[in-house]
């Protein structure tokens, strides 16, 4: 198929909006399931060592807010640039797109470096601050030693992905992330049990699969099926374009950012008022919120680039049918999780790790912070609106607003009212209600009754 007749397939101001949403979310959340077994599988696997295994995964456990920190700069760039990516192809000018595109890939660049670096410089006392302790210090240092080498692929792979998804190859897309899982899933138990490598083998075999995925990539944008490739005459950065991705990614970043300080604060207090099993607690439970946050991505990602074409094209009818779209999606799945969850909490925990004691505070550990689940897609559906119509001040807000002004403070105040460490994981479901109730409310009366 020619050049052409991609643009066709994938112009988003014609056609059923439905359709190009069922298009683009089956292989997206195909994306974010694979996506998934890639971060998971890992913990997956050390819960399974002969010895010390609930210490290893509470170790990896204390390395999720740092991993969290390279995803939060690739969503600066490609959360960022993607949206502006969209918009100028729909008013047709596909020449900023490329502009737009080049200094992206720059950018990405640039910050897996610099992550790589600052990263060994603080790793030791960042560690003990996010929560470790003796006996999972040398877990967590093992892990995230190796895993700090190929931040820069990290960053390309999630980055750059976001423009192939953006330009309608959602299935291009799917395979980016398909390949590098794939490859994880396969290293992983050879490095980890066959070369004995323990943790050390779940972060090479972590950098290995991503180095893949980011080759991939790159090799499609730089190739001839792409509709917007990368060229090197635009890679020259520029401070207005780059005010503008990282302007409109804050959105993204701060998500992460907050998502990471969160995971940081959690872990700290709950070393305070639980000791290592309430941090393996909080992994397993971080490691379930990817599942099933799986589709909510996928969703979320396929309505995206069809709102910011139209918004782009003008086409301000088909950009509130694509929210409704949405927001309907989001409702239904949230909930349908939120009962599943409730029902079958045990089975979800014994997927990581069978030791009692951790099944034993898991479960009510559980059941509290995934409480109303369903509110969640209330935050989802003003988010994405905002961060699809460049509108990046709102977005940014209440990023902040959830997780820095409503759950951070919480984790603190709560355990100390008599909830003790209870209260660590009611602060979720406490923000969920008021995030997702205010950024909701704030979409539809500025934002969707104006289209």
């Amino acid at each position: 198929m020619n050049e052409i007749d991609y643009k066709e397939i994938n112009d988003f101001s014609k056609g059923n909006i439905l359709a190009h949403m069922l298009r683009l979310a089956g292989p997206m959340t195909l994306a974010q399931l694979v996506n998934v077994l890639y971060n998971i599988v890992d913990r997956i696997y050390i819960g399974m060592l002969p010895e010390n295994a609930t210490l290893a995964m509470t170790g990896l456990g204390i390395c999720l807010p740092i991993c969290t920190i390279a995803i939060a700069f690739a969503n600066l760039i490609g959360m960022g640039g993607a949206p502006l990516f969209s918009i100028q192809r729909g008013a047709g000018n596909d020449d900023e797109a490329e502009s737009i595109l080049g200094n992206s890939f720059v950018l990405l660049i640039i910050f897996g470096i610099l992550l790589s670096i600052v990263g060994f410089i603080v790793k030791k006392p960042m560690l003990y601050l996010l929560g470790a302790s003796d006996a999972t210090f040398g877990y967590a240092n093992s892990y995230i030693s190796i895993y700090l080498i190929g931040t820069i692929f990290v960053t390309l792979s999630l980055g750059l992905n976001s423009f192939i998804n953006a330009q309608g190859f959602a299935k291009m897309g799917m395979m980016t992330v398909a390949i590098g899982a794939v490859v994880n899933i396969i290293l992983d138990p050879i490095l980890i049990f066959g070369a004995n490598m323990g943790v050390e083998g779940a972060a090479l075999a972590t950098i290995i699969s991503q180095m893949i995925a980011s080759i991939w990539t790159l090799k499609f944008l730089f190739g001839k099926r792409t509709i917007v490739k990368i060229k090197r005459s635009k890679l020259k950065l520029k401070m207005k374009r780059i005010m503008g991705i990282m302007g409109l990614g804050l959105s993204g970043f701060t998500m992460s950012i907050t998502n990471s300080a969160v995971q940081m604060v959690c872990n700290a207090n709950l070393q305070t008022y639980g000791g290592d099993i309430y941090i393996g607690a909080m992994t397993v439970i971080n490691s379930i919120r990817e599942i099933v946050m799986m589709p909510i991505q996928g969703i979320t990602g396929s309505a995206q680039p069809i709102i910011s074409f139209n918004y782009g094209a003008k086409r301000n009818d088909r950009v509130k049918l694509a929210i409704k779209y949405m927001a309907i999606a989001l409702l239904v799945f949230t909930a349908v999780a939120w009962v599943t969850m409730l029902v079958f909490t045990k089975q979800f925990i014994m997927i990581f790790n069978r030791d009692l004691e951790l099944i034993r505070v898991g479960v009510p550990a559980m059941n509290i912070y995934f409480f109303g689940f369903f509110m969640m897609a209330f935050q989802f559906i003003g988010q994405s609106t905002f961060t699809a119509l460049g509108k990046s001040k709102q977005a940014v807000f209440f990023s902040i607003l959830r997780k820095g002004i409503i759950v951070i403070p919480l984790i603190y105040i709560l355990p100390q009212v008599g909830f003790g460490v209870n209260g660590i994981f009611l602060a979720e479901p406490i923000s969920n209600f008021i995030g997702g109730i205010a950024c909701f409310s704030t979409m539809y009366y500025i934002v969707y009754k104006r289209l």
